[in-house]
């Protein structure tokens, strides 16, 4: 389902249609909780929190007066339940890391502190796709910091606007696209190291062909 079937979807239930509920949660749950997954980093968590969302959608979707705002409107509520479980749940960290402490650097010659990203047009296709790499992608999302973690799934997941996002999570715009970069940095570098360690077996493998 894309962004405009999803508003006609909302403008149905706004309209009082009972039927158009099952086909929008079975739309949702998935997209709900894989944001919730990634942001609690535990499945128990993640479970409980698509669930509450989606009670709250349907106590509260009298509220909604814009079917074009039902994205982001969901996505604030998910937000804030994965707030509310990450404050009680026992899976918890007991302190969230901040960016800097993720991403190794380097310092160049002029004393500069840089990041060393590899050049990913050289890759095979074929290992970006592997599932191994899309693993590493998860672990590298969850062990953004929560403020990184939000925006570059509401972001690139969801692909919500940059004021969208920005609204979700109340920062302003230039905040959400500084976040996100940093953000896209920083995954960027962890799936970079998976790439470098891939490179030896790969060149193994085209030498016993």
């Amino acid at each position: 389902m894309d962004r405009e079937q999803e508003v006609e979807l909302a403008r149905k239930l706004i309209g009082g249609e009972p039927e158009a509920f099952d086909r929008f949660v079975e739309h949702f749950r998935g997209k709900i909780f894989q944001y919730s997954w990634l942001m609690c980093g535990h499945r128990e968590d993640a479970e409980e929190v698509a669930q509450e969302t989606l009670l709250k959608v349907f106590e509260n979707f009298g509220q909604i007066r814009e079917a074009e705002r039902v994205r982001p409107w969901v996505f604030r509520i998910a937000k804030n339940a994965c707030l509310m479980k990450r404050r009680k749940s026992v899976f918890a960290p007991a302190r969230e890391l901040s960016l800097d402490e993720l991403m190794p650097a380097k310092t160049g010659t002029d004393g500069e502190v840089r990041i060393e990203i590899a050049d990913w047009v050289a890759q095979p296709d074929d290992l970006l796709l592997q599932a191994e790499l899309r693993q590493t992608l998860g672990i590298a999302i969850r062990e953004l910091p929560e403020m990184y973690r939000t925006v570059l799934l509401l972001r690139d997941l969801e692909e919500l606007s940059t004021h969208e996002t920005a609204e979700i999570l109340d920062l302003s715009e230039d905040v959400v696209k500084t976040r996100l970069h940093r953000a896209r940095l920083a995954v960027r570098q962890k799936l970079d190291a998976r790439l470098r360690s891939e490179r030896p077996s790969l060149s193994a493998q085209q030498n016993e062909g």
